[in-house]
């Protein structure tokens, strides 16, 4: 039965391709939006109604009521992908969501996306007024302490609001985490069961948060499908996140790219663009900073794609060291797989791009090469 290799199923090849397509097609979306308003104007025209919307002379206000229009346009734009997406799920039999629930999560999500939107714009333009020469390398600065600050606050904060967490019952399951994680080196500050079931099937587990808010949380799916083995060895690949120091290393290869990222911005912004805005501190210019950031990111995917591929491997052989035995682990990726209709071999060329996680197939036949490596030891 171990020799055996499972095939990715048709159905879960076409569930994945639709899924890329909408991914790509959401991204196109966007960034066409973006576009036509700068080319056209429309942006400076939005500029001026949010200043008389805000009485002419309240730059925040102003710059609050642009980053609205901005995100209720992008919103109505890019709904029926969104429509799309949670249709496909249903047609896989991977939600469980009904379409009240699914819309007002809808609202939610857009109100978040608001409220960080108005803040990092704020953070971003206020910067550029204060110090129009070396704005980029503070706004850097900036970004980074608040990407910090989410992470920490992630857990706490932004989850609930889509999703109910409690604590888990499992006393017996909760003592052997705990006792995973601090063989591991780090302190959690509890262990919590996601309520992931209202809304999917697909199953999944997490080490979220940073420093007080840092716990363990396992989604319904998994704890209700899965032995403690397989749960074990699942947790053990993220506490392998943590001892390779991976969150740090991410924060910092952000850091250097983010920098890069401002001085290209910078760089940009400081070009000629008389039919397009005035200033620097000129938000009109705002659909501009974002399709430079959003094409640097794609061009940056597969480099980010192949470092993320690479802490996977090191996490997956953490958790082949931590546990007894790789069976539970190569029992849970086999599930995972079937559970979250995940392609097991996709394309090298889909790999690449699309992949931040080794395929299961990958990550199967490695364990499988640990175990026959530790029995001929």
């Amino acid at each position: 039965m171990d020799n055996l290799r499972q095939q990715d199923t048709p159905e879960a090849r076409r569930y994945n391709r639709l899924h890329r397509r909408l991914g790509i097609a959401d991204a196109l979306l966007g960034l066409a939006m973006l576009a036509i308003l700068l080319v056209t104007g429309w942006s400076g025209e939005i500029r001026d109604f949010a200043f008389n919307v805000s009485g002419g002379a309240n730059y925040v206000l102003a710059l609050f009521f642009y980053v609205l229009v901005l995100s209720l346009l992008s919103k109505i734009i890019t709904a029926p992908l969104d429509y799309f997406g949670f249709r496909l799920e249903h047609e896989y039999h991977l939600s469980n969501q009904r379409t009240r629930a699914w819309l007002w999560d809808e609202v939610k999500g857009w109100l978040v996306g608001l409220t960080i939107s108005v803040l990092l714009s704020q953070v971003l333009y206020l910067v550029i007024r204060k110090e129009p020469d070396f704005w980029w390398v503070w706004a850097w600065l900036a970004f980074l302490v608040l990407f910090v600050a989410f992470a920490q606050l992630a857990p706490v904060i932004l989850f609930p609001i889509f999703y109910r967490f409690r604590s888990l019952d499992n006393d017996a399951l909760r003592e052997r985490l705990t006792r995973l994680s601090e063989k591991a080196g780090t302190r959690v500050r509890g262990v919590y069961e996601w309520n992931l079931s209202e809304k999917s099937k697909k199953a999944n587990a997490a080490l979220m948060g940073l420093g007080r808010t840092r716990r363990i949380v396992l989604a319904d799916n998994l704890l209700a499908n899965y032995s403690d083995d397989e749960i074990e060895a699942v947790l053990a690949h993220e506490l392998g996140h943590h001892v390779h120091r991976h969150i740090v290393k991410s924060i910092a290869l952000q850091a250097v790219i983010t920098f890069a990222g401002f001085w290209v911005v910078k760089t940009v912004l400081r070009q000629p663009h008389p039919e397009w805005f005035q200033t620097q501190y000129d938000f009109a210019n705002l659909p501009l900073v974002i399709i430079t950031t959003t094409l640097l990111s794609f061009l940056l995917l597969p480099v980010m794609n192949a470092y993320s591929r690479y802490n996977e491997r090191q996490a997956d052989r953490y958790a082949l060291k931590s546990i007894a035995s790789p069976e539970p682990f190569i029992s849970a990726m086999n599930k995972l797989a079937e559970q979250n209709l995940a392609e097991r071999e996709p394309s090298r060329i889909v790999e690449l791009l699309f992949h931040s996680h080794p395929p299961i197939a990958k990550r199967v036949a490695a364990a499988r090469a640990w175990k026959q490596q530790v029995q001929g030891t």
